[in-house]
């Protein structure tokens, strides 16, 4: 989350001089401050204006024992517009410097805010690296819905989990998920410990009793899906479709609870491709953690995170995520429907394709029986922040998913599906063009009372 800098007055000197490194030179041009949050409706401080964030690159190095991090994090980025100023989220740790092409920058804090000032201003489509180096105890977050994010202490390490602006407490960055980068994560433990994230693994080195595990995600990945765990994991590497390289990560003691529903990993991804198109990144797997470090499963980017053994049908919402949330990323927090409807979906025709009820079967009972606040708000306008991940954006998403398959009949419906994941592959999307693009695929179909009453209207639709 950001604020704009503001002036520092003259009794305030002396914190001035605690927060700041050398002056900045902006050669007389009046270039703006990039922008301190992007509006997204629901957390509108999220993400920065003024550039776009290419690769991170950060080297972390932390102890189970004491739960200090250090850091150093390189970030590439292109500006969008000519910048004397630009701003990263960065929630509590302690900036020990700033650097900007190599050259101190002068930096001041207000709350989640680090606003960074170059050395020379930046010009619009200029390439630059800021260089941020940071350490401290890291938080853990609660989000507006109550549940915990950001640095999570576990029984045995640490896990970092990012949804909807978790990942700020462990590394600056354009923490909004309009704004999708690679990653290159290396993480420095004791020597006893593992160290997992997304990607590929590159490399792995121990000197003095310290361990440094290097990850690698070469496909872009928003940072609230980006994760790092660390633990006395038990690790398998398996292949999927295509000889895709599928990693697992399991604590301890959920080792056995896990081992069958893991094993299903690769058919899962083999009947998803089936359904949705090519699998959209190069490798798969999962995190399953202990139940109490978390208390729910996230999609995290290649390996989705789990509390516990998970059950098939979680297995299956994650794994899909992989495309829808992933891959297809929203555009903001309020099209997160555009996630989990897709995911929740997943579940209902992975059931139909295996021996469980259909998915008619599915929205037949959520229709008559459903708890009360899947009627609460529609999917595409839930009423704040703490109600993103209510029934009505899971369930009732799924719902106008099988109102348009109703529509469209299954040919046409698996033609939309699989093309609004290629259209969209590595990039975002909003709620209004998943309207138009099913329109278009679908022309002659009348689909008004689906996006009226289903997808944008108030209290229970009248028909089933």
């Amino acid at each position: 989350m950001s604020r704009s800098v503001r002036r520092v007055p003259a009794v305030a000197a002396l914190l001035a001089l605690a927060l700041t490194g050398t002056a900045c030179d902006t050669g007389g041009r009046a270039a703006p401050v990039g922008g301190s949050g992007v509006g997204d409706p629901y957390f509108p401080k999220a993400g920065n204006g003024g550039y776009d964030v290419a690769h991170y690159s950060l080297a972390l190095d932390y102890t189970p024992a004491t739960r200090r991090l250090t850091g150093t994090a390189d970030i590439t980025a292109r500006a969008t517009r000519d910048l004397s100023a630009f701003d990263l989220d960065l929630a509590g740790l302690r900036v020990d410097s700033v650097r900007v092409e190599g050259e101190e920058a002068r930096w001041s804090r207000a709350g989640q805010e680090l606003t960074v000032r170059p050395h020379a201003g930046l010009r619009e489509g200029e390439t630059f690296r800021a260089t941020v180096r940071y350490s401290g105890t890291p938080r853990t977050l609660t989000d507006p819905d109550g549940s915990k994010e950001g640095w999570l202490p576990t029984a045995d390490g640490a896990l970092a989990l990012g949804e909807p602006v978790g990942s700020m407490a462990w590394f600056p960055g354009n923490h909004h998920p309009s704004d999708k980068a690679t990653y290159d994560i290396a993480i420095t433990v004791p020597q006893s410990f593992e160290a997992v994230s997304n990607g590929e693994q590159t490399d792995r080195t121990t000197e003095d009793g310290r361990t440094t595990y290097r990850w690698q995600t070469a496909q872009p990945m928003a940072s609230y899906l980006a994760t790092v765990a660390i633990g006395r994991f038990r690790l398998a590497r398996t292949t999927g479709p295509h000889g895709l390289p599928v990693v697992t990560a399991v604590t301890p003691g959920q080792a056995g609870a896990s081992a069958d529903v893991l094993a299903r990993i690769p058919e899962i991804l083999d009947w998803a491709e089936y359904n949705f198109g090519p699998y959209p990144f190069s490798s798969a797997g999962a995190i399953v953690s202990g139940p109490r470090d978390a208390g729910y499963a996230l999609e995290t980017q290649t390996r989705p995170v789990f509390p516990g053994a998970p059950d098939v049908s979680t297995l299956v919402h994650e794994l899909v995520h992989q495309w829808y949330g992933d891959s297809v990323g929203p555009a903001s927090w309020r099209d997160m429907w555009l996630n989990e409807g897709f995911a929740t979906y997943a579940e209902w025709l992975y059931d139909e394709d295996h021996d469980g009820p259909t998915a008619q079967e599915t929205f037949t009972g959520y229709y008559e029986d459903g708890p009360d606040d899947l009627w609460a708000f529609p999917p595409a306008r839930p009423t704040s922040a703490a109600h993103i991940s209510d029934a009505s954006v899971y369930q009732r998403g799924a719902m106008v998913l099988h109102k348009i398959r109703q529509t469209v009949g299954d040919d046409t419906f698996y033609d939309i599906v699989q093309g609004w994941a290629a259209a969209h592959r590595h990039g975002t999307a909003d709620t209004a063009g998943f309207v138009r693009y099913v329109e278009k695929k679908a022309p002659g179909k009348d689909f008004r009372t689906i996006w009226k009453d289903w997808l944008y209207g108030d209290g229970k639709p009248g028909h089933a």
